[in-house]
């Protein structure tokens, strides 16, 4: 009974820390950002706790990198702690940048409504206090316009009863955030989960838009392509660059996907792009997830291997070029192939958000016949 007590307790103080962190302070000097550039656009979206906000955008197609930050308030390069009092007057929120050939600002508006409470004035979800309130900060006017039209079409469509607190703001100066709260979500998968799953935040907008066909929240245009350097030495972690980019391996059984036994696809962490399917998954017992055939042979280019002494065939990403690992002709039937992966050069997408992150087309595959 103690142990219960004591179970109920952490998990109480935790979602009363909600997005706070007890990390110390990361390097000063944070910096002011909103740089563009002729083939990058910048959007910048307060949606309650950034690290949320800042996974969900990382998932649209087209987004090029997501950085959490402050803005809105009156003081000058505000601390974590600063802004977490309530008293600065920023809100955490998130820059997107993103590739307006391949999703507009019409797009995100509608992934950002889709991810948030826009009847809440007060907050987003566990998260209280003025710096979690959601909001909408415009770079131009064309971006004003844009952002007003579509709240207007959402308070106008009835799915919220109450009407909508979301503001529509001018940016003025947008700080980034310490580094420890950049990708928080892969830095720390454990703590990140626990947290949202027990935040209410996923199961408002389960209750709120439920099935319903998210078209919007997942651009069409599958624009597969791979990012500039910079953005993916900020975007991938270290094993997942070493894999990728530099032909690496990692470790057998200690790998976030070899004994994943969930439905659903398994997409290039670089790119996006469709490369198999948890029903052409089978256990190996090498300590890698192994896969009897692609899901999108297009999206598989295959190269001899003669690294190591060995002459292997290589397996890589057509569009973002990435290392993915190698196939053997030894696998099962029907194929009698094993494509053997590495976790880190791959993105698993539950059968259950395949429509909200854009590969709504592969659901079919996981119909009961």
């Amino acid at each position: 009974m103690a142990m219960n007590k004591g179970i109920i307790a952490v998990v109480i103080f935790i979602l009363a820390l909600g997005c706070r962190s007890s990390e110390p302070k990361a390097v000063e000097g944070k910096t002011p950002m909103t740089k563009e550039s002729a083939s990058t656009k910048v959007a910048t979206f307060a949606g309650g706790c950034f690290w949320c906000t800042e996974s969900d955008f990382e998932k649209v197609p087209g987004v090029l990198k997501v950085i959490s930050g402050y803005t809105g308030g009156k003081k000058g390069n505000p601390s974590y702690e600063e802004v977490s009092s309530g008293r600065t007057g920023h809100l955490e929120a998130v820059q997107v940048h993103y590739d307006p050939g391949a999703v507009t600002y019409e797009q995100l508006l509608e992934v950002f409504w889709r991810h948030i409470d826009p009847t809440d004035g007060g907050g987003q979800f566990v998260d209280r206090g003025s710096q979690y309130r959601s909001a909408v900060f415009y770079h131009d006017e064309e971006q004003k316009r844009l952002a007003e039209k579509s709240r207007d079409a959402l308070e106008r469509s009835g799915k919220f009863s109450r009407p909508v607190a979301t503001e529509i703001l001018p940016l003025t100066q947008f700080y980034e955030a310490e580094d420890y709260h950049q990708d928080y979500y892969k830095k720390n998968p454990l703590r990140y989960r626990f947290y949202r799953s027990n935040s209410g935040r996923d199961q408002f907008l389960k209750k709120t838009w439920g099935e319903e066909k998210r078209e919007a929240a997942a651009p069409a245009a599958k624009t597969w392509s791979r990012p500039d350097e910079a953005v993916l030495k900020q975007r991938l972690t270290p094993l997942q660059y070493e894999v990728t980019q530099k032909d690496g391996t990692e470790p057998p059984f200690r790998n976030e996907y070899h004994d994943n036994k969930r439905e659903g696809i398994y997409v290039d962490v670089v790119s996006g792009e469709p490369l198999f399917s948890s029903l052409d998954k089978y256990d190996s017992g090498t300590g890698w997830p192994s896969f009897t055939k692609p899901l999108e042979p297009g999206n598989v280019v295959e190269r001899t291997d003669r690294s190591h002494f060995m002459v292997r065939t290589e397996v890589r990403s057509r569009h973002g070029d990435s290392h993915l690992g190698h196939v053997f002709p030894d696998g099962p039937a029907p194929t009698g192939l094993r494509y053997c992966m590495n976790s880190a050069a791959l993105r698993f997408i539950p059968k259950e958000d395949l429509e909200k992150e854009g590969y709504g087309e592969y659901l079919k595959l996981f119909e009961k016949k």
